[in-house]
């Protein structure tokens, strides 16, 4: 048997169930809501550089108050 002979075949075997479209509803719904909740995770962290000025403007001007130590992990 042909490839194109047995797609043929297995294509007139299978069921058609109606409308497409409401068979993939329910992962267009879950798709939006896993979508929606990254949107939110993402839209929390919008203002966070803003909450820390002062400690940036601190690090960026040399005022951070650990000179103690010359080595370290960056703080």
């Amino acid at each position: 048997m042909h490839l194109a002979a047995a797609i043929i075949a297995a294509a007139a075997e299978t069921e058609h169930e109606g409308n497409p479209m409401l068979a993939t509803l329910p992962a267009f719904f879950i798709a939006a809501v896993v979508f929606t909740l990254l949107a939110l995770v993402t839209a929390s962290y919008r203002n966070v550089s803003n909450r820390h000025v002062e400690h940036a403007e601190a690090h960026a001007h040399g005022e951070h108050g650990h000179h103690d130590h010359e080595t370290g992990h960056g703080h």
